[in-house]
């Protein structure tokens, strides 16, 4: 275990540190005191293979692993390559905390999604109900993958006495959010189709599905703390979600990004494209209660900043 936890004199490695929230957590963890950070690139790196995993674990030689790196994309690409989706991700996972328990890394955080709960769980969502049923099938080959990282962090605690811990965050936005059309989810999404609408003076834009669909987000800057301060002082293999406790219709949301950024046309819902899960809502309080977190950042300054950075950087 890892007691009084200091911060300088830990080498820490963050796969997926380039990335969106990657970027985000590097620089909270610098505001820790974190000295020696190790970032693979993947082009460095291929963390599929098991062989870039040793030479990458051999290169950083980490006191903490940061677990953060996957293969991710809205329900457009999650029914486009499942099959990717699904080895990609688990093959990272699975191989990367079996080297590091091997290696004798002291601690793996490894990093889940929500959509690792069931299609139909109860709200808020409960980390009890993780195995009440089977993900929401349009991107069910990606939860699981990632919900493996939890059997495998409980199984080398059981066996091993191994140091793993498992986060849920719920959906990321903020500042850096990828807003490529093909991969993004649905707040830049939304975001990049309504500022481009109201520029080529278009009288309306197409969303996916009916509108109906519930979705809790959290802020990327407080996704980075929570992550950190569990990486400091959570030492348990009970899955610990990581959200706001905010929960917004999908119109909701369509309605409020148009009206952020000045679009004012009409939302045409396109109902032959899938909804996806019916609701998500995090019970948070067990984050609260075992390393103190909760989330401070308000949805509407969320948002706000999220469409300023993307006005300033689209180009």
């Amino acid at each position: 275990m890892l007691n009084k936890f200091n911060w300088a004199e830990k080498k820490i490695c963050v796969t997926g540190g380039a990335g969106f929230l990657g970027t985000h957590l590097i620089r909270e963890l610098r505001s820790k005191g974190a000295q020696d950070i190790f970032i693979p690139k993947i082009e460095d790196y291929d963390l599929v293979e098991s062989d870039a995993i040793r030479r990458m674990l051999s290169d950083s030689d980490p006191d903490v692993i940061i677990h953060l790196a996957a293969h991710v994309g809205g329900i457009g690409a999650n029914q486009e390559k499942p099959a990717e989706f699904f080895y990609d991700n688990l093959m990272m996972g699975v191989q990367l905390l079996h080297q590091a328990y091997e290696r004798g890394v002291e601690k793996f955080v490894a990093i889940g999604t929500v959509c690792a709960y069931p299609k139909f769980t109860p709200v808020p969502f409960s980390e009890d109900d993780l195995w009440i049923g089977y993900p929401e099938e349009t991107n069910a080959p990606y939860g699981l993958a990632k919900k493996m990282l939890l059997v495998q962090s409980q199984a080398y605690r059981d066996q091993y006495g191994y140091n793993s811990i498992f986060l849920l965050p719920v959906n990321l936005y903020g500042p850096g959010d990828n807003f490529n059309p093909r991969s993004s989810h649905v707040i830049p999404a939304l975001i990049r189709k309504c500022v481009e609408a109201k520029e080529a003076g278009e009288d309306h834009i197409v969303v996916w599905g009916d509108g109906s669909p519930t979705r809790e987000f959290i802020y990327v800057t407080d996704a980075a703390r929570g992550i950190a301060l569990a990486t400091e002082k959570y030492n348990e293999s009970l899955p610990v979600n990581l959200g706001s406790g905010f929960e917004i219709s999908i119109k909701d949301l369509a309605e409020k990004i148009a009206r952020m950024t000045g679009f004012g046309g009409d939302l045409v819902w396109d109902t032959s494209k899938p909804n996806g899960q019916p609701r998500r809502a995090l019970d948070t309080r067990r984050a609260k209660e075992k390393f103190g977190f909760e989330a401070r950042v308000d949805f509407d300054e969320g948002l706000q900043e999220t469409i300023d950075w993307y006005l300033e950087h689209r180009d």
